[in-house]
């Protein structure tokens, strides 16, 4: 098998002959390589340069085209602050948190702010990796997404003084990442990587996620199979165990889990789904190699005959990683017997 046949044989839960390793390598890449942040966010022939590079250091499973968590915001009229050594951020909402959503327009994804070097970046990866190595594309949750247009605070409060609003708001955030998310696919990308911190439960509650959430998640899921989606991978961090119930109604083949979750947690929650973690990110600058090697091993060790697991940082490996933690946990994956 080659990479890209082996996640997806462990997406749909078939035995495979070593456990897949994808440490989440975006902006790392950039560092790596040696270009600026900015220059990686910002510019499609770099990001994939920069991705590649990494695939080649590392020897890991898949690559992604992911910039940073501001793209649709920037789209669809955010204004933003870039930066050399670090990701960008919101200068200006696109949408003051009493004026009317008419004048949001779904941005196009070959027109808008950076949606077309993230395409760019997706094509180059694709026509390089073909069907070898999994190419992920990235849109960021509707609520996130919802969240930037107006600024999370906001977003809360609108939640109890005006709920359907807020509704609105989600479902135009969700036409977003959709459109977005087909874009990607048609340019290169062979599954997408739902990206949605602001549907943690240490941000909301269950109950919130399940009324606002669950349904613009599954519509958007349901978009991406339609369009021929290998797979769609939810990264929820924080303490996710109330929610993971939901995953496999909303269209979910992979779920993400950090070290807020064990292993048994993962299990028991998402008995038949696909998972992916849960080495600690802050490990890969901190840790030791031999201390990530035998998480690594452990980690493995628990899913042991499930099948369905994912080797994987918890969440995005830092950009100041140390490149021999990264290749700890490659390298358990590579030496691990998943007979």
């Amino acid at each position: 098998m080659n990479s890209l046949e082996l996640v997806a044989a462990t997406v749909k839960l078939q035995k495979t002959e070593r456990v897949p390793v994808i440490p989440q390598v975006f902006g790392h890449a950039a560092v790596l390589s040696g270009v600026s942040v900015e220059d990686y966010t910002c510019n499609g022939e770099m990001l994939a340069q920069c991705q590649l590079n990494a695939l080649k250091h590392y020897g890991h499973d898949a690559v992604f085209s992911v910039m940073d968590a501001n793209v649709e915001a920037e789209a669809a009229g955010c204004v933003l602050e870039f930066h050399k050594e670090r990701y960008s951020e919101i200068t200006k909402y696109a949408l003051s948190p009493g004026g009317q959503l008419s004048p949001l327009v779904v941005p196009h994804p070959e027109k808008a702010g950076r949606m077309p070097e993230m395409l760019k970046a997706l094509s180059i990866l694709r026509k390089e990796l073909g069907m070898n190595t999994m190419i992920f594309g990235c849109v960021l949750g509707p609520f996130s997404v919802a969240t930037q247009l107006i600024g999370l605070e906001a977003a809360l409060y609108m939640a109890v003084d005006d709920p359907a609003r807020l509704e609105a708001l989600i479902d135009f955030a969700a036409d977003i990442i959709i459109r977005f998310g087909l874009a990607q696919l048609k340019a290169g990308a062979h599954a997408m990587l739902v990206f949605d911190p602001a549907s943690s439960p240490a941000v909301i509650p269950p109950n919130f996620f399940r009324e606002f959430i669950f349904p613009r998640l599954k519509k958007t899921c349901n978009s991406f199979d339609q369009a021929g989606s290998m797979a769609n991978w939810l990264h929820i961090a924080g303490p996710a165990a109330p929610i993971l119930p939901f995953y496999p109604a909303a269209g979910v083949h992979i779920a993400n889990f950090d070290y807020y979750i064990s292993a048994a947690q993962a299990i028991k929650g998402l008995p038949a789904t696909c998972v992916d973690g849960n080495i600690k990110p802050l490990a890969f600058v901190e840790g030791r190699p031999d201390a990530i090697r035998k998480e690594s091993m452990d980690l493995m060790a628990a899913f042991l005959g499930r099948r369905g697991f994912i080797l994987s940082s918890g969440c995005e490996v830092p950009l100041e990683s140390r490149p021999e933690n990264i290749m700890a946990m490659v390298g358990a994956a590579r030496e691990f017997s998943n007979a």
